[in-house]
């Protein structure tokens, strides 16, 4: 009997870009900064969020069905408190896949926030996530 496991493959901050966060000036609310003194950091760092992602991500039943495998980009916000915000998907595959996707970003923990200059800042990430069906014998 062939049972169908999920194989997720994640690759951490392909694309990181950091938004300082003033109050002095409005306009440098969405200043980019292109280097950043500490990257935000998952709670317990790769291996957890690796671990939590394997642990909560879910595959649609739909999509297992039918056979829909495929890299669903996302990118949110890490916020200057730890937070996830702004989470949307940057490269559909399939619906179901897509909202799996953005549901378990939004379930993630606070993260330790990033800085820069010793204040903590808004730092934007992409996420690949991987969806992969695979046959067990």
């Amino acid at each position: 009997m062939k049972s169908l496991v999920l194989t997720l493959t994640i690759a951490i901050a392909l694309t990181t870009t950091a938004f300082a966060q003033t109050t002095e000036n409005p306009q440098e609310d969405q200043k980019v900064i292109i280097t950043h003194d500490e990257m935000p950091e998952f709670p317990g760092g790769k291996p957890a969020l690796i671990e939590f992602l394997s642990t909560n991500v879910k595959y649609p039943k739909d999509a297992e069905k039918q056979k829909i495998e495929g890299k669903v980009v996302v990118s949110f916000v890490i916020e200057k408190d730890g937070s996830i915000s702004d989470v949307e998907v940057t490269k559909p595959v399939y619906p179901s896949l897509d909202a799996e996707a953005v549901r378990v970003i939004k379930a993630m923990p606070k993260w330790k926030p990033g800085k820069q200059d010793d204040k903590f800042v808004r730092v934007k990430f992409k996420m690949p996530v991987n969806f992969r069906l695979k046959s067990r014998k």
